[in-house]
């Protein structure tokens, strides 16, 4: 498909404003990969929030200069590139293990690279990052230590009372 010079700019414009307004984006190459492997892979991002499109190379440079990303690996733009964009209250960790176990099942498809709050990761870093676990998980990991914390200080504060009633119940039994 044919694009006129401004429809390229209108896209890269639209694309620099999803990236800014993002939490995250992860660049892939998906060549060898089928239209029914892809709609799977979407709808597995689709629930961290996260969009999964491909995109022109020139149309992603210019969107990424828009969007004020620096330290872009000129690489990273080269040959076929997908583009998953993390929406900003979606889950980068639930992300990273979705593109994560796309490639374990798929072995045309790679990651490339991810960009998330200034930071660049390379493919590594994004398996590493899979592995951390989900937003909820986390939360309820970290609800479950702090009820342990909080009920283990009531045990040691209990402690002295209870051992007064029982040297008070063992001088009572030892009175009679």
């Amino acid at each position: 498909m044919n694009l006129t010079k401004e429809q390229k700019i209108e896209r890269s414009q639209s694309l620099a404003s999803e990236i800014k307004q993002s939490a995250g984006i992860f660049f892939t190459a998906y060549q060898g990969l089928k239209f029914k492997e892809l709609a799977g892979l979407r709808e597995s991002l689709s629930n961290a929030k996260c969009k999964f499109r491909i995109e022109r190379n020139s149309i992603l440079t210019h969107a990424l200069k828009t969007a004020g990303i620096e330290g872009v690996d000129e690489n990273l733009l080269k040959g076929p590139t997908a583009v998953a964009i993390l929406k900003e209250d979606g889950d980068v960790a639930m992300s990273a293990k979705s593109l994560a176990d796309f490639t374990k099942q798929n072995a045309a498809f790679k990651i490339r690279a991810g960009y998330t709050d200034g930071v660049w990761y390379d493919e590594a870093k994004i398996k590493v990052l899979a592995t951390i676990g989900s937003k909820e998980e986390n939360l309820s990991k970290l609800a479950g230590v702090l009820y342990n914390a909080v009920a283990q200080s009531a045990q040691v504060l209990q402690a002295p009372i209870r051992d007064l009633a029982y040297v008070l119940k063992a001088v009572e039994d030892s009175k009679k």
